[in-house]
């Protein structure tokens, strides 16, 4: 970080404490095509004999996809990321399980406002279909002490700013602290965001503490 020069310092640094980390894993091809393949499928059976959703509504499934024999490869996936997470971590508890997953559409118009996912401890979505227009996510600073004072900036940076949007494509797996605050902004694309939502906590947590909040 470059700084001013000032004849009473002889060097200067800046060290960056407690990150919260986001991590972006892109499936390949050919797994993602099966994946894709299973998750229209179940939707469409998931949503037959209701009306196609209007200009600004959305829809979610239930929240026990994971059991579901068409979701097995994605549950794979999702078992693969957590443990590469956990390791990267060195948390030395490696047993979890998911306590969720989720299907959400969002048709042109909608759009998810802020939240977290208390009582898990990682969070994820899957993205089926994100087109232009409807291809981020907005993660907001958990420091909420820092919204006390609020001096106005000339440019917007990774230092001052009190929101993150991560822009995401088909195919992506995006994996994040469950405490985290995210929102969706309003679908300006054409057709339908979709995506697969699920949440991750070790066994044995799940049955102490108070049941998962979505």
């Amino acid at each position: 970080m470059p700084h001013e020069p000032n004849p009473w310092i002889e060097t200067s640094d800046v060290i960056p404490m407690f990150p919260t980390l986001v991590w972006k894993l892109q499936v390949q091809p050919d797994v993602r095509e099966v994946l894709d393949a299973r998750i229209f499928a179940a939707l469409k059976d998931m949503r037959r004999g209701l009306p196609p959703l209007k200009a600004g509504q959305g829809w979610q499934s239930s929240q026990m996809l994971h059991e579901r024999e068409d979701f097995r490869e994605l549950v794979v996936c999702i078992d693969r990321g957590v443990k590469s997470i956990l390791r990267f971590l060195r948390i030395g508890h490696d047993a979890f399980q998911i306590t969720g997953c989720w299907a959400t559409v969002l048709a042109k118009g909608a759009a998810h406002r802020m939240h977290s996912h208390p009582n898990n401890f990682l969070s994820g979505v899957y993205y089926v279909r994100t087109d232009a227009g409807a291809d981020s996510i907005n993660f907001h600073d958990p420091r909420r002490q820092t919204g006390i004072i609020r001096p106005p900036v000339v440019e917007l940076t990774s230092e001052n700013t009190d929101q993150v949007v991560v822009k995401v494509r088909n195919g992506m797996l995006l994996m994040f602290p469950s405490y985290l605050e995210h929102s969706v902004d309003v679908n300006t694309s054409e057709d339908d965001r979709i995506s697969v939502s699920f949440n991750a906590m070790f066994s044995g947590f799940t049955e102490q503490l108070a049941k998962p909040l979505w």
